[in-house]
């Protein structure tokens, strides 16, 4: 006999709705409820048996520019699809983008599927529509975002503690007058960097101008065609900046050795990511080493528990960024 939610409310004389809830750690569930229907459900083999045969990695795309093909995003996927093999699971690659025209279509899709649990690349990915995978059927993790308000585990940066990481380093360089080279998109990852930009600058008594916010698009050819927008106009420049990513940082520096400023003579610039290309750029990059390759591997892994135990709690999972130190940060200190 095949067991289904509807059989695993006879056998608990729970609602379906409350069992698929429990199934899958939905608010509202008592801890007691919670636990008579996991018990019920591994008893049966429902959770063994093959509910979850495979991963499926929702890569969400609101705008398509910050969540692109960029080598970031490829090592990640990378990860999550090794990771998946080493459980015996296969990884289906599933692109979702908020403005394609079988939009809702393809959601339901998503949340009616039981058969592969949901990794979903929410870097793009809104609340309100984050809202809507609490009605997936099968497990769900989110990566590369987290929200306060909804109940999903999920695996990020450590963006906060990373930028702010970044800014003292150039405090520590001797630098007072810090700028912040700003995503135009309102992405959390992006919020969060300029939380840790600001709480730095107060940490260290500095205070924060307005004037030395820049906001670039997220794309080297975008970051570069605006910060040369900016630079005609012949603005007071802060002696160092921390870029939200390194595409960003890389076109701003385009831009500025365009424009006559050597870097980091002139002005130095920091970024976030360590994307390869950083290493051999002119100058090397110094920024923040995100291993996004394992969190791929541990948003799998907190996946896996989810699949096999239902756990009973919420998880947020932060990993630890890495600083590299190149050479587009000048050195004030030895100036003093």
């Amino acid at each position: 006999m095949r067991v289904n939610i509807k059989k695993l409310s006879e056998l608990t004389g729970f609602s379906q709705a409350t069992v698929s809830n429990a199934l899958n750690n939905k608010r509202g569930v008592s801890k007691e409820t919670a636990e008579k229907v996991l018990k019920v459900a591994r008893e049966t083999g429902y959770l063994s048996e093959c509910r979850v045969s495979g991963i499926k990695l929702v890569v969400y795309k609101t705008s398509g520019a910050v969540v692109n093909d960029s080598p970031f995003f490829s090592s990640l996927i990378a990860g999550v699809e090794a990771e998946g093999r080493n459980y015996g699971f296969d990884t289906l690659v599933y692109n979702l983008a908020k403005d394609a025209p079988d939009y809702e279509e393809r959601m339901r899709e998503l949340c009616s599927d039981p058969s592969r649990a949901l990794l979903i690349l929410a870097t793009e990915l809104e609340e309100e529509e984050a809202r809507r995978f609490e009605d997936a059927v099968a497990p769900v993790v989110m990566l590369d975002n987290w929200y306060r308000d909804l109940d999903f585990s999920a695996v990020l940066i450590d963006n906060s503690a990373a930028a702010g990481q970044a800014v003292e380093y150039l405090i520590q360089k001797g630098h007072k007058k810090i700028g912040h080279l700003k995503g135009s998109y309102g992405i959390n990852n992006f919020l969060f960097r300029e939380e840790g930009y600001l709480r730095a600058l107060h940490e260290n008594g500095l205070e924060f101008d307005p004037e030395y916010t820049f906001c670039l698009t997220p794309s080297m050819e975008g970051a570069c065609a605006d910060m040369s927008g900016i630079l005609q106009k012949e603005p007071d420049l802060p002696t160092a900046f921390f870029a939200d990513n390194d595409m960003i940082a890389l076109g701003a520096i385009r831009a500025l050795l365009q424009n006559g400023y050597q870097v980091p003579e002139d002005v130095s610039v920091v970024g976030f990511d360590d994307l390869p290309f950083c290493a051999i750029s002119n100058p090397p990059l110094t920024t923040v080493k995100v291993h996004n390759y394992h969190m791929g591997i541990a948003a799998v892994r907190c996946l896996m528990e989810l699949v096999k135990d239902g756990m009973p709690c919420c998880v947020k999972m932060e990993i630890r960024s890495s600083f590299i130190q190149r050479d587009s940060v000048r050195d004030l200190s030895e100036e003093a």
